[in-house]
């Protein structure tokens, strides 16, 4: 520190100079008579749709507008940004082009702001210009709604004359009125205070399939102009759009070419009316039942393709079946064109997102797609070009998933939360006709919860309240709603199976009301069944050796009755890897003070039951179990760049980190079936992990594994090992009627 002195003239200009240029970089910038040297930065908010603090963010530098890629973004990074432009802060990002894809040069790449610099210049990056990116890799920023005092907006951010942000179908039948999904009415833009319609001088069928597409629905139908235009003849229309040209690809109206009405527009539309759609709602939101059967029988025929793992209707990781198998689509090029015909052959509308980086976690198997690129006209995703995939150019890191656009049906409207501490927790209230009411939390469970939580819009249900005492801080004392019993994937708690106007609960009183606690992130467990297959064995164990196991109840039940320590029990034993491939970390229900110390096991179990080993018989009779005792949770093993959270030992604590397993192996003390009683024969070896859905997980369709196999009285054979939804329906049910083998050669 003390050698200051020592500094050349030359020196100490160049630093005094290179602090100028950073000064010169920051926003707002001072006014001065002099320019900071080197170019001057300048940025500003594009693309579609978005509102007037989010867009895609591009940067003037050199004389050229440019984007930014979202490699190694982060919410310090869009503060910066957000900044620049005006606002005080971010409140989030966004990367893959969601605001769609920007032109020119792609000036910055892997930038690392820690959130307080003056200037994006400021922040770690490639340097200006140097990029490996492509412009589907386009970041974007959410700002806070909320200027910088005095902020002089030298900016270039786009007005609003040029984008619409929302669009609504105004129903005029009085039955289109009283029902929703709306599916036919006018077409109105927001305008300042209120709505405005479009003129439909050039409207065709390319228009209203955009406009369906956002509505939520599939595709579009012809409508009776004629009605409407004796109904508008009566109004005096306020059109604000005209000369709408859409090619019907689009996944929103502002992606569309359009003039704005400028002044009176009153009477602009000469011989046009406002512009009127019909649309054809998907086999989900169809109302008459002859209309819904036809549609579910069109659809079986081509269930080719579904979404996994998404909390809400319409969103989730797109899979696609291949060779009787389910996989996954890879996230190379995937786009809104692409994931808009995802959501349309699932009878949803246009795509609002496509995401990339298994953001709807991660799924299993082969990937069975890359690159895929429709044009957005394509019936089926199976009509659009794509690769095949080898192993070396994607992982299930890089699963596509999708976020579609799905009728507004209320469902939200007609449940809340109260008494909880934030908006994610709370009892459960719904209304019935016009009065509110609590729900009886009688076999009240995480499908339950599930769906209320789905149908208020806030993600999955991790907990399942039954007792609801310390949320009473609502005037609603009625329960009006009782015997609740749901599959799990219902939109709304009337859908479930429930008692109807005769309400009939054990325990009445506000204190025992159904509650929930929402996440917008769940855990998804899985076993790894090649495993399974490949470690399954015989033993013959002394009794003598098992007296610790048949303390924690891991043998058969006629084991009490042998000779004692005399004679042994026969184990099928085999190794179990449980993956998270979830969003969320999977933690036992209990907290730790009530897990249970094994002395035998030297180790604290943290849930009652966590799994279920069962051999079954070919037609599902059980004719043997294993272990469904508590287990110790912990990561055993993780992918490469997740570290381990979660350790047994002393007390530690326990659960499954997001990309880890926990690896019970085929030596250790009650992993296996106590076959001892199990006369030959062809059998099912069946693995359920989370079998009371205690914990909340984003997809329970995959809690099961399936294998079968031989056993001839000395060896056993096992084989055709997956998990519960991995196959086609028909390849299930080759797997289910399997005649069995008659010899010890597995083809």
């Amino acid at each position: 520190m003390g050698g200051c002195g020592t500094w050349a003239w030359p020196e100490l200009l160049v630093l005094l100079g290179s602090a100028w240029l950073w000064v010169g970089s920051a926003q707002p910038t001072p006014p001065g008579p002099t320019q900071a040297p080197g170019p001057q930065l300048r940025f500003r908010l594009a693309g579609y749709p978005r509102k007037h603090n989010e867009g895609r963010v591009e940067v003037f530098y050199n004389d050229e507008w440019g984007t930014i890629c979202d490699d190694d973004f982060t919410l310090g990074n869009a503060h910066v940004l957000c900044r620049h432009l005006g606002f005080v802060a971010a409140t989030g990002w966004a990367h893959s082009a969601k605001y769609g894809k920007g032109v020119g040069r792609i000036w910055l790449d892997n930038v690392n702001c820690a959130g307080s610099e003056r200037s994006i210049g400021d922040c770690k990056h490639r340097g200006w210009g140097n990029s490996d990116c492509s412009h589907e890799e386009d970041a974007g920023v959410v700002c806070k709604d909320e200027r910088i005092p005095g902020f002089k907006d030298s900016n270039v951010i786009e007005t609003e004359q040029s984008h619409v942000e929302e669009v609504r179908l105004r129903p005029v039948v009085s039955g289109g009125r009283r029902q929703l999904p709306v599916t036919e009415g006018i077409v109105e833009v927001r305008y300042k205070d209120g709505w405005a319609q479009i003129c439909d001088q050039g409207w065709d069928s390319h228009n209203s399939r955009v406009i369906c597409g956002m509505m939520g629905f599939p595709a579009e139908k012809k409508v009776n102009r004629n009605f409407y235009k004796l109904f508008t003849e009566r109004q005096q229309p306020n059109y604000r759009l005209h000369s709408v040209s859409c090619m019907g690809t689009e996944v929103h109206l502002s992606m569309c070419s359009f003039e704005f009405y400028q002044g009176n527009s009153s009477a602009a539309c000469g011989a046009g009316m406002p512009a009127v759609v019909s649309c054809v709602p998907g086999p989900l939101f169809a109302t008459g039942n002859a209309h819904k059967k036809k549609q579910r029988q069109q659809q079986q025929g081509q269930a080719r393709i579904r979404l996994k793992g998404g909390a809400r209707v319409g969103e989730g990781r797109v899979e696609v079946l291949k060779s009787s198998e389910w996989g996954t689509i890879c996230d190379d090029r995937w786009n809104l064109q692409s994931a808009s015909v995802v959501c349309r052959e699932l009878g949803f509308g246009s795509a609002k997102e496509a995401l990339t980086g298994a953001r709807m976690g991660q799924g299993t198997g082969p990937i069975h797609l890359n690159e895929v690129q429709c044009r957005g006209t394509e019936k089926s995703l199976w009509n659009c070009p794509f690769r095949n995939i080898t192993q070396e150019d994607c992982k299930h890191t890089e699963d596509a998933a999708v976020r579609c656009n799905i009728p507004y049906m209320g469902y939200e409207n007609l449940i809340r939360l109260a008494g909880g501490r934030t908006e994610f927790e709370g009892r459960v209230e719904v209304k019935r006709g016009s009065k509110w009411g609590t729900v009886c939390s009688d076999g009240w469970t995480t499908k339950e919860a599930m769906v209320a939580c789905r149908q208020l819009g806030l993600g999955y249900s991790l907990h399942a309240v039954t007792e609801t005492w310390y949320w009473d801080a609502s005037n609603v004392t009625e329960m009006v709603m009782s015997g609740v019993k749901c599959a799990g994937h219902e939109m709304s708690l009337s859908h479930c199976q429930h008692h109807g106007a005769s309400v009939s609960c054990r325990n009445t009183g506000t204190r025992f009301a159904a509650g929930v606690i929402c996440s917008e992130t769940a855990s998804d467990l899985l076993l790894h069944a090649p495993l399974v297959q490949e470690t399954a064995y015989i033993e013959d164990r002394p009794l003598h050796m098992l007296y610790c196991a048949a303390e924690e109840n891991c043998l058969a039940s006629s084991a009490r009755l042998a000779n004692w320590p005399y004679g042994h029990r026969r184990l099928l034993r085999f190794s179990s890897q449980i993956h998270n491939r979830g969003r969320a970390d999977f933690r036992p229900k209990a907290g730790r003070h009530s897990w249970v110390w094994h002395e035998c096991h030297r180790h604290y179990h943290s849930m009652d039951i966590f799994t279920h080993y069962d051999i079954l018989t070919p037609n599902g009779t059980k004719v043997a179990e294993g272990h469904k005792a508590s287990f110790c949770l912990e990561d055993t093993e993780c992918e490469e760049d997740v570290a381990k959270r979660y350790e047994c030992a002393n007390f530690g604590e326990q659960g499954i980190t997001v990309g880890c397993w926990d690896l019970y192996r085929h030596d250790i003390d009650c992993q296996w079936i106590d076959i001892t009683d199990v006369k030959p024969g062809n059998y099912i070896l069946q693995v359920v992990i989370n079998p009371n859905f205690e914990v909340a997980e984003s997809d329970f369709t995959n809690n099961a594994m399936k294998c079968n196999c031989k056993y001839d009285g000395h060896r056993i054979w096992v084989h055709s090992c997956h998990i519960g939804d991995a196959l086609s329906e028909e390849a299930n049910k080759r797997f289910e009627q399997y005649p069995g083998q008659l010899n010890n050669q597995i083809s």
